[in-house]
């Protein structure tokens, strides 16, 4: 089979791929999640003509020029209004969020009053009509549309519905990604090895990639290298109701690379198997009826590298989110090598120097190096056939943090 092309293998994998079907969450549980349907206001806010700042209600006919005297016949506290009507040189003590007294049409705020003992007060700074004053429908009136479809609920965002007096929202379920490890060799971390074994940590980063646009992770363990074994955690993750099967290990061409077989055994349809580009050669995608299924490389590096470029964008794109990957230009720091037909994604230590990015490989690439990748912020995009390069020349940069 033909190493397939990264932009086609992306397409491949991403053909189909919608938002998940929505679901109705309480607003405390929404932070972070994608509106499913609109948010529209349920009330008008303010909802009356409300007091911006702690004063005295009058009638800028009695305050624009001063120093003016106004008796104070009441008082308006927040979500008690005043019952009355403001008259001629009257005013009515308010404070912060209060209706506006009838008659009332403006706000003198008390900064700008002197008590005078008995019921009386001065103003001593004149105020304009309809100063000082939240006016009805100010920030957003019924039926308006508040926050659009595909909108992700941030503070703001929530506070808006919460104020619309929504309780809940509809938002697109977050997809549920379940992840199976294989391999005889693999213990979980905090076992005791064997002289043959090795920790399983290709998960925990998988997981975690996931978390990052806003899916959910299930670990599902790890398999022995027997097909009925992994056959058992892939059919776990269907009856959990997996979005995307994540397989790590197994999927190269070995005796014990049996994930392939497995797999189209349940009734995948295999959309490619082998890309372009390194570290991540021996990725594997399949469609196990509605569940996505892809195979990662067992080589921590790559598997986490294939997570950035085809996990993570299928992931947003089921979760109704918008994934871009951040890709900078920038300078060599060091010159490099020729190409051969795969893709390169280097792992590179990258820093601003005189307002240029420049982007310095480091001089071991195994993909079992997990030190490397955790000390790199990004990754060298080197296309195939790319020809030797020198320091200084230009380069493009897959940035990770």
């Amino acid at each position: 089979m033909a190493l397939v092309p990264i932009a086609e293998a992306l397409e491949r994998l991403l053909d189909g791929a919608a938002p998940l079907a929505g679901e109705s969450v309480p607003l405390f549980e929404a932070v972070d999640r994608v509106l499913a349907e609109p948010v529209v206001a349920l009330r008008t806010q303010p909802p009356f003509n409300a007091s911006a700042m702690d004063g005295y209600a009058a009638r800028a006919a009695d305050v624009a020029s001063v120093p003016s005297r106004l008796s104070v016949i009441g008082m308006a506290p927040a979500g008690r209004g005043f019952a009355g009507r403001i008259g001629k040189a009257q005013a009515v003590r308010i404070f912060t969020g209060a209706p506006l007294p009838e008659g009332a049409d403006t706000i003198v705020i008390q900064e700008n009053v002197r008590d005078l003992g008995g019921g009386e007060i001065e103003v001593t700074e004149p105020t304009a009509q309809w100063r000082n004053i939240r006016r009805i429908g100010l920030d957003f009136s019924t039926g308006d549309m508040l926050l659009e479809r595909g909108r992700l609920l941030d503070p703001a965002a929530l506070s808006l519905a919460a104020s619309a007096n929504h309780p809940r929202v509809n938002v697109v379920k977050r997809p549920l990604v379940a992840i199976i490890a294989t391999g005889d060799e693999l213990l979980p971390p905090g076992s005791d090895l064997g002289p043959d074994q090795i920790i399983s940590s290709n998960a925990y980063g998988v997981a975690a990639a996931a978390h990052s646009v806003g899916a959910r992770a299930l670990d599902l363990g790890i398999a022995a290298d027997r097909k009925e074994a992994i056959a058992e955690l892939v059919q776990k993750a269907v009856a959990a109701g997996a979005d995307v099967i994540v397989t790590l290990g197994g999927a190269s061409v070995g005796d014990h690379d049996l994930i392939h077989d497995v797999l189209t055994g349940e009734g995948m349809t295999l959309g490619f198997w082998k890309i372009a580009m390194r570290p991540g050669k021996p990725l594997m995608f399949g469609r196990l009826g509605d569940i996505r299924c892809i195979g990662l490389p067992g080589n921590p590096v790559a598997s986490l590298v294939c997570s950035q470029l085809f996990l993570k964008p299928l992931l947003a794109r089921l979760g109704g989110r918008n994934h871009r990957q951040d890709i900078r230009p920038a300078r060599l720091g060091t010159a490099m090598p020729a190409n051969d037909l795969r893709q390169d994604y280097v792992r590179a230590v990258v820093r601003e120097d005189d307002g240029a990015l420049v982007a310095t490989p480091f001089g071991i690439q195994d993909s079992s190096m997990l030190r490397m990748l955790a000390d790199a912020n990004g990754l060298i995009v080197r296309a195939p056939f790319a020809p030797a390069a020198a320091a200084g020349e230009a380069c493009s940069v897959l940035m990770l943090r």
